[in-house]
């Protein structure tokens, strides 16, 4: 399962790989500083439009994958 945390660790990682400063990516992504602080922090009541274009802004996407498909886990098929 995905958490807050583990999206605030992508985007902050992605952000500095790019060398881009907060107040850069929140103009980016047309969000707040203090947006993008609380992204980066894990809190998990952010909004999702402004995280996806946060993402969106890094050039990275969300996927959703059902949990019962195993088979790309190397669960049993």
């Amino acid at each position: 399962m995905t958490t807050p945390k583990d999206i605030a660790t992508t985007v902050k990682a992605a952000r500095r790989t790019l060398k881009l400063r907060q107040a850069e990516l929140a103009a980016a992504a047309g969000v707040g500083v203090r947006f993008l602080i609380e992204l980066e922090a894990g809190k998990p009541t952010v909004q999702l439009d402004k995280t996806l274009a946060v993402l969106n802004a890094l050039g990275l996407d969300m996927a959703l994958v059902s949990r019962s498909d195993t088979s790309s886990r190397g669960g049993r098929s």
